[in-house]
């Protein structure tokens, strides 16, 4: 092969690597900003303790259709969180008092780094997500986490295929969420990402390079 045609290869080659990763990086970047995550923190890992954060989790996700409302775009969802702060306060110092304890609470929107996750058949990548963040006490204990937006979360009290939900959302920090009808809520290439996983492990690292190489030079 000539060397003119071996340069027109390599370039070709490139090229669509760099078109390939640049529409992996849009899609996963998206599926960031998409996600509005729910993050409790108990008081500590005593047995007791960590059934009240699951008892101020259930009691957030029951109340979180009238909260925040349904058929609304994450900025539409935050901008409600945001309004609705000291509400989801006021409901989380409910059940705290109902159940004998006088923790403090604190709730707040944030912006922080998740590890990857596995939520029932979808795996949510790591990376940094908004999340309604709900900490109980000293929040020294086990914390729990799941998808807020779109609707992934199962209350507890929610009966999945035959079985009470309860038994599965264990004091692990794993939480229960359902394929069904996610897909209408993220594009083909970012449902793929959460499904399949796996075929990403490459990009995912090279995108952690690039990440990192960038704020190296924004600093």
């Amino acid at each position: 092969m000539k060397r003119f045609d071996l340069a027109l290869l390599i370039g070709l080659i490139i090229t669509i690597a760099v078109s390939n990763f640049t529409s992996f990086k849009e899609s996963y970047k998206s599926l960031q900003n998409g996600v509005l995550r729910l993050h409790v923190l108990a008081n500590s890992d005593s047995e007791e303790d960590q059934e009240l954060k699951l008892k101020v989790r259930d009691r957030i996700l029951e109340y979180s259709s009238e909260l925040f409302g349904e058929g609304l775009s994450i900025d539409e969802v935050e901008g409600r969180v945001k309004q609705k702060l000291d509400k989801i306060k006021e409901i989380a110092d409910e059940v705290i008092k109902e159940n004998g304890y006088s923790y403090s609470v604190d709730c707040e929107l944030v912006n922080m780094d998740f590890t990857a996750r596995e939520y029932g058949e979808l795996t949510m990548p790591a990376g940094n997500y908004d999340a309604l963040r709900i900490t109980i006490g000293r929040a020294e204990g086990q914390n729990w986490w799941c998808v807020m937006y779109p609707p992934l979360c199962i209350p507890a009290t929610t009966v999945k295929d035959g079985h009470d939900a309860d038994s599965e959302l264990l004091i692990d920090s794993k939480a229960i969420v359902t394929a069904k009808d996610s897909e209408d809520f993220f594009s083909k290439e970012e449902y793929e990402i959460m499904e399949k996983p796996e075929r990403y492990k490459v990009k995912f690292k090279i995108l952690e390079i690039y990440d990192g190489i960038k704020k190296k030079i924004a600093n």
